[in-house]
């Protein structure tokens, strides 16, 4: 009896440390609008890395979840999920519905309309990045006052496996 007690402990031990370490590394998240299709849509759910910027910074093109100065119907922090456009240092202009990065157009072949609305010229600055969603015309994001720049401490992680629906599981590109 006694060796059947302490074998139930030690499973329940071992299950909390791997829920632990899991919960650590990563963090499900749910898509709850429509600013990025058709990479994402409403309801997809993913699994982010909250590790990976921890020891690198996100690259142009990464979709990140972070928090935003928005807020929810509950007075938390609003998550917001959208992709890395231009990085510390980098010059972004998007004029007459085109995105340039350091004078160089972005190529951007997951955008379903290329067209992108905005007047902007500005470098970016250290510790911060400019964020977009792929669908333009529908996304508040960093072209937005309200939401402005992504600050490097405000990322929760990269989104990197979506889940569900099922016939889409995979890894993000």
């Amino acid at each position: 009896m006694k060796k059947e007690i302490l074998e139930w402990i030690k499973t329940i031990v071992l299950s909390l440390v791997i829920a632990l370490i899991i919960t650590t590394f990563i963090k499900p998240t749910i898509v709850k609008n429509y600013s990025m299709i058709p990479t994402l849509d409403e309801n997809n759910f993913l699994i982010v890395n909250r590790l990976l910027y921890k020891q690198g910074t996100p690259q142009r093109g990464d979709i990140i979840v972070f928090k935003s100065p928005l807020k929810t119907a509950s007075g938390k922090d609003k998550l917001l999920i959208k992709r890395v456009i231009a990085l510390p240092g980098e010059e972004i202009i998007i004029t007459d519905g085109k995105v340039y990065i350091n004078e160089e157009i972005l190529e951007e072949p997951y955008l379903i309309d290329t067209y992108t609305e905005g007047n902007i010229d500005m470098v970016i600055p250290q510790g911060a990045i400019f964020t977009m969603g792929d669908n333009r015309m529908y996304s508040l994001d960093s072209r937005d006052n309200s939401l402005g720049l992504v600050h490097m401490e405000d990322i929760i992680g990269k989104a990197f496996l979506r889940l569900y629906p099922f016939n889409k599981i995979g890894f993000l590109k």
